[in-house]
């Protein structure tokens, strides 16, 4: 987010002047959104018990069976015939 912003600064900003006072460092601003996302995370742990924590750890790694049947239908044939 930071390299965003360098790139659009403002030129009398880029220049060397001084920036207001009251624009948020961009380095505490991600310093404060990393602290949040860890105390989202340990609130997540602290509600999940062992066995929900790996099952949503591991979802993306679970199998599932192929689709059976395809997309064609028993009477499709029928239809599909010429009289």
């Amino acid at each position: 987010m930071s390299f965003l912003k360098r790139l659009f600064a403002r030129p009398d900003t880029a220049a060397g002047a001084p920036a207001a006072e009251d624009a948020p460092d961009p380095i505490d601003g991600d310093a404060a959104e990393r602290r949040y996302d860890l105390e989202l995370a340990r609130s997540e742990q602290d509600r999940l018990d062992e066995l929900s924590q790996r099952q949503l750890r591991y979802a993306a790694y679970s199998w599932q069976p192929p689709r059976q049947g395809g997309e064609r239908r028993a009477d499709d044939e029928q239809s599909a015939a010429p009289d």
